[in-house]
């Protein structure tokens, strides 16, 4: 089934508001709803070197004991997502979604991600996986590969859903953005939603041409819009547009394929997402 909302669910403190978040979007956007949980029956331990000094009859039922100590841990795991998709289900159909299906795949997360690629319209994931270190501001890595890799726009959540009530797109007249207007203009999901428009930088003719340009395509769409022209950096001034205005969702443009690898995105919106509180909607 194409253009579906996909929520990957894991047992992070994330997914209730995973959950919820999806149930908010597939019924905005009137699409069907699938909860998808991923077994990963290769974590990535480093493996124990039982040569040494072992005989080798010992060596080979140790072997065997590890084989199938895997074989019960991957059961449980397996038990575990089952659980958590039934109660994921159980949570949407209470939130008035008909109908919302369950997934479950054995593989990596991104790998699972890229083969549904074609069926997915939107992904919601949780800023952190169950694996992940629980540091405030750290990502998770299979977040950020996911963001790499995928092409679809993904909403990443906090641990607990309100409905956004302000939205706040960061604009840099650049392709994904101005599509992202767009986008957010037409979209059911923010019908009704304020937006705010705001670009950081110096008060230009071009910025400001590039900002008439948003606001007018959102309030010829329906929409009450507002924008701003800011200087400052980039992170800190969003951050106090945000507070200021009390933003409850914030939309941006993310980079797949930086020179430097290690960067998730442009080093702005990796920023951004590891400090955010709000669910971000990052657009490809």
């Amino acid at each position: 089934m194409t253009d579906q909302v996909m929520a990957a669910i894991d047992g992070s403190q994330f997914s209730e508001g995973v959950c919820d978040y999806a149930a908010w979007a597939s019924l905005a956007l009137e699409a069907p709803l699938t909860f998808l949980h991923v077994v990963d029956n290769h974590p990535q331990t480093a493996e124990v070197d039982l040569s040494g000094n072992i005989g080798l009859g010992s060596r080979e039922h140790l072997l065997e004991e590890l084989s199938q100590l895997d074989e019960r841990r991957a059961k449980v795991a397996q038990e575990q997502g089952r659980l958590m998709l039934n109660a994921a289900k159980e949570r949407a159909l209470e939130a008035g979604v008909t109908e919302p299906m369950t997934r479950q795949r054995n593989g990596t997360l991104v790998e699972t991600l890229v083969e549904l690629e074609n069926e997915i319209r939107l992904l919601v994931v949780g800023k952190r996986g169950e694996t992940a270190h629980q540091a405030s501001e750290h990502l998770g890595s299979n977040l950020e590969r996911v963001v790499r890799t995928l092409h679809r726009p993904i909403l990443m959540v906090p641990d607990g859903f309100k409905k956004p009530e302000q939205v706040m797109i960061a604009f840099d007249g650049s392709k994904t953005t101005r599509k992202g207007v767009e986008m957010i203009a037409k979209s059911p999901l923010f019908q009704g939603t304020p937006c705010h428009v705001v670009i950081v930088g110096a008060e230009t003719g071009d910025n400001r041409s590039q900002l008439d340009w948003a606001l007018k395509t959102l309030r010829d769409a329906g929409h009450q819009a507002e924008g701003a022209i800011r200087a400052g950096e980039v992170e800190e001034t969003l951050r106090t547009y945000k507070q200021e205005h009390a933003i409850d969702m914030l939309v941006m443009g993310a980079y797949g394929h930086s020179r430097i690898r290690h960067l998730l995105v442009g080093s702005t919106t990796t920023a951004m997402l590891r400090r955010a509180s709000v669910p971000v909607l990052l657009l490809r």
